[in-house]
C-alpha cells in the first residue's frame, strides 16, 4: 500500500513538472514572440525616418536654388567693377517673383544689407555704398549682378548675393571676396616710360659709337696704304 502511494505521488510530481516545462517553453515562447515583434517594429520604424530623410534631402535639392559667384575680385582703386552673380532656378522665372538682395560685410565689421531688387532696383540710399551701387544685371537671363562705381579702398569685404524664385529655396548665398589696390598715376608711368627709354638710348647710342669706331680703324690702314702709293709713284715720275 505505501509502495503504490508513492508511486502515485511520483507520477503527480512528474505530471506537474512536465506541465511547468510545459507552460514555461510556452512563456518562453511569447516572450520571444513579443520581443521580435518590438525589434521589428524599431526597424521599420528606423526605416520610415531614414526614408524621409532621404525624400526630404532630395526635395530640397530639387527646390534649392543654385547661385554661382566669384570667390575673389580686384579692382583698381577708382575704376568700376561688376560683382557678377548668376543663379539656376528649377521653377520658370518670373519678374515679379524674382528677388534679388545684395549684402556686404567690410574687413573687421558686421554685415548689412544694401541693395535689393524685385521688379525694380533699390540702390543704398544711405551708407558706404551710397551713390556707388547700380544694377547691371537681367533676372530673366538667370543675372543678378550689380557693378560698384568709384571704388575706394573702404570697399574691402566680402559681398553676399542671395536669390529667391519661389517656391525655389536658396541653400547658400553667392560670396565674393573683393580687394581694391592701389590705382598707377599717370606721373608713376611717365616716370617708368622715361627710365626706360633713357636706357634703351644710352645703349643704342653706346652701340652706334663702337659701330662707327670700329669702321674708322677698318679704313685707317687702307687710306695710309693708297698715299703711300701715289708718292711712290709721283717720285717716280
Amino acid at each position: 500500500m505505501a509502495a503504490l502511494l508513492r508511486g502515485a505521488e511520483v507520477r503527480l510530481i512528474f505530471r506537474n513538472t512536465s506541465r511547468y516545462r510545459f507552460n514555461s517553453c510556452i512563456i518562453c515562447r511569447s516572450s520571444f514572440s513579443s520581443s521580435s515583434i518590438c525589434l521589428m517594429s524599431r526597424v521599420w520604424i528606423y526605416l520610415f525616418a531614414a526614408l524621409c530623410a532621404l525624400f526630404s534631402q532630395g526635395v530640397y535639392q530639387v527646390e534649392g536654388m543654385e547661385v554661382l559667384t566669384a570667390k575673389e575680385l580686384e579692382a583698381v582703386n577708382g575704376t568700376d567693377v561688376r560683382l557678377k552673380c548668376t543663379f539656376k532656378s528649377t521653377h520658370p522665372l518670373s519678374e515679379d517673383r524674382i528677388s534679388v538682395s545684395w549684402s556686404f560685410r567690410p574687413l573687421g565689421k558686421t554685415e548689412e544689407s544694401f541693395f535689393h531688387y524685385q521688379g525694380s532696383a533699390y540702390p543704398p540710399t544711405s551708407g558706404l555704398l551710397k551713390d556707388h551701387a547700380v544694377w547691371s544685371g537681367d533676372v530673366m537671363k538667370g543675372d543678378a549682378s550689380i557693378t560698384l562705381q568709384d571704388v575706394q579702398f573702404s570697399f574691402n569685404g566680402t559681398y553676399n548675393c542671395q536669390v529667391r524664385n519661389p517656391p525655389d529655396i536658396q541653400g547658400t548665398a553667392g560670396m565674393i571676396s573683393l580687394k581694391v589696390v592701389q590705382k598707377v598715376s599717370f606721373s608713376e608711368i611717365g616716370i617708368l616710360a622715361v627710365a626706360v627709354g633713357g636706357c634703351i638710348g644710352i645703349i643704342f647710342l653706346i652701340l652706334l659709337i663702337y659701330i662707327i669706331v670700329r669702321s674708322y680703324r677698318r679704313q685707317d690702314p687702307d687710306m695710309g696704304t693708297e698715299m703711300q702709293e701715289e708718292r711712290f709713284k709721283d717720285q717716280v715720275l
